[in-house]
């Protein structure tokens, strides 16, 4: 496990205290649960970019030419 040190003014750091008292646990334990779940969003973002570059592959057979016409896109 890695040590970090983190600088913060006094008043973000007695708020940071109160909220982890609140939670039974520590200014440091916080720290780490929210740097934890901001690295695992970032693995999301690869999933989703892959999921996006699947769906760009697919739509390049598509042909205009295929699409309904205006008016039969407007008929009701």
């Amino acid at each position: 496990m890695k040590n970090i040190t983190v600088s913060v003014d006094e008043e973000t750091y007695r708020k940071a205290r109160i909220a982890a008292a609140e939670r039974n646990s520590s200014v440091s334990r916080l720290v780490g649960d929210y740097l934890r779940s901001l690295a695992a969003a970032r693995g999301n973002d690869s999933e989703d970019a892959a999921r996006l570059f699947a769906a760009l592959d697919k739509a390049k057979a598509f042909r205009a030419s295929e699409r309904l016409s205006r008016e039969a896109a407007h008929a009701r």
